[in-house]
């Protein structure tokens, strides 16, 4: 028997229907996928579950009553806690305090802060999460303040949990402590909504599984263990898909960006690396390998204590993404929340804010020329959006993720691009538009940086590897030498000096 049920769940945006007719159960006690490419509704049905958005048309029923939410408060009454993929922490409190935000324990009105650091850690090594509570979220990384958020879900003993891409920052390690703690809040009935793009994931963890497409339902499996990777995929994007990566050899020029002996406060270790012209050069690495704090330094987001950057032959002022933008390097940064989109501003805007210089004649912005290039990629990366001048903050994850990639794209002379975690939270025919656009890209002589914490995708679209272990390049590998054990071998802590194979 169904203990959550969807009936005929609609949603109209101005201009979008973002959700027709929705309907499908989950049973008690199961692990139910939600999948779908960017735009397809998940994102606006799991808003609705919350409380956070009211349906148009249509009820969720839990546990055989029919809910009627007027605010996140009310759902979370009823017992549902999402865990959105764009997390909702406050990062000046500690992990303790946000934990028990809006329902602290008290004794005669005062809060005992010890006592509140000590329960959390207890509970948190019960769940098996080394984070510590007296920390501030801000000094934590993304995969720590995930594992936060998962938290929080299983301290309040919520009937219906929703985890959206809820692995999309972790660990391997980190991963494997989630998959556990949904096995134990299985057995236990709780109804989880497992919102992910990687089909290994969905294939292990869940019972069933629904996929929306365009705001309506593709299909629905009571029992995924009848259905195929295949199925799955041509159900999401309407077609089929034979080769993902769809890498392709092309010829490679001179040396376009070198780092020598490049080095800061998070990278203390001096790294050294190249990438010729039309070369895509892949990252890979265990979270706190450095990827990111490599991209940081080269971009100039991060102060250097050593090391040069040149494109071209000619070095980048240090310190400085302007003088880097200037010089023809951009970096598309891994939190697209925090460092990527500029909330509250539209489409438009988040896509022409930096090169919006090559517009404005006698310091004077050109409106229809800006608007021209916005059109142009939108429709170049199918944003799914009913105009340029939507507000970014209301488009899914991976439609923000391609406004970001659209925006550097439309600087004119980029000759190095540098994407963290490119087709994070995307989905899989959205993740083949942008690899192609990567290798039009690459073809036309941009030297690529790729940083990625899916080594499929690392060893599917680069030329060269490096792979980075606590703070150090482990090794340099040639595609001709890719081989998934010994990359993975060279990821790993405590190996010795680095290596070419």
């Amino acid at each position: 028997m169904a203990f959550l049920e969807f009936n005929g769940i609609s949603k109209n945006y101005p201009g979008v229907q973002a959700l027709s007719n929705i309907i499908f159960p989950v049973v008690r006690g199961a692990v139910h996928g939600l999948m779908g490419e960017n735009g397809a509704g998940k994102s606006t049905l799991i808003r609705i579950l919350s409380g956070d958005q009211s349906a148009d048309a249509g009820t969720i029923t839990i546990d055989g009553q029919e809910q009627h939410y007027h605010s996140v408060r009310d759902a979370f009454q009823a017992g549902v806690t999402v865990i959105h993929q764009e997390l909702q922490l406050v990062p000046e409190l500690t992990v303790a305090e946000n934990l028990w935000l809006g329902r602290f324990p008290a004794k005669a009105g005062v809060i005992n802060g010890k006592t509140l650091i000590e329960t959390v850690r207890a509970k948190l090594r019960e769940i098996g999460i080394d984070v510590d509570p007296a920390a501030k979220v801000s000094s934590l990384s993304i995969g720590a303040r995930q594992m936060v958020e998962i938290a929080k879900a299983v301290m309040v003993d919520a009937r219906v949990i929703a985890l959206d891409e809820p692995t999309s920052s972790l660990s391997s390690r980190e991963s494997e402590i989630l998959f556990s703690l949904i096995e134990r809040l299985k057995s236990n009935g709780t109804v989880i909504l497992y919102v992910s793009h990687r089909l290994d994931e969905i294939f292990r963890l869940c019972d069933s599984l629904t996929v929306l497409r365009d705001g309506k339902l593709a299909a629905h499996h009571p029992d995924i263990k009848k259905v195929t990777r295949e199925q799955i995929i041509a159900e999401m994007v309407g077609r089929e898909i034979s080769n993902i990566w769809g890498w392709r050899e092309r010829p490679l020029g001179a040396v376009r960006l070198e780092v020598k002996n490049l080095s800061g406060r998070k990278l203390p270790t001096p790294i050294n690396f190249s990438v010729r012209k039309g070369e895509i050069l892949g990252f890979f690495g265990l979270i706190g390998a450095g990827r990111s704090e490599m991209a940081r330094l080269l971009f100039g987001a991060d102060h250097r204590h050593q090391g040069k950057v040149a494109i071209d032959g000619i070095t980048v002022a240090p310190n400085n993404p302007k003088a880097a933008i200037y010089a023809g390097m951009v970096l598309c940064p891994e939190d697209r929340k925090l460092d990527g989109i500029i909330q509250g501003r539209s489409i438009q805007e988040n896509i022409t804010i930096s090169s919006r210089r090559h517009y404005s004649p006698f310091g004077i912005l050109s409106p229809r020329k800006e608007a021209a290039l916005a059109d142009q990629f939108i429709a170049r990366l199918r944003v799914r959006t009913p105009s340029r001048r939507q507000d970014i903050i209301n488009l899914s994850g991976g439609n923000q993720q391609k406004v970001i990639l659209g925006r550097w794209l439309s600087e004119q002379g980029v000759k190095v691009l540098v994407v963290d975690e490119p087709t994070r939270g995307i989905d899989v025919g959205a993740k083949s538009e942008i690899y192609e656009i990567l290798y039009d890209l690459a073809a036309g002589g941009m030297a690529i940086v790729v940083i990625s914490s899916e080594l499929p995708e690392v060893m599917g679209i680069s030329d060269r590897i490096i792979v980075m272990c606590g703070g150090k390049v482990a090794a340099d590998v040639a595609r001709a030498n890719f081989n998934e054990h010994q990359i993975l071998t060279a990821a790993l802590p405590d190996k010795n000096a680095a290596g070419t194979f």
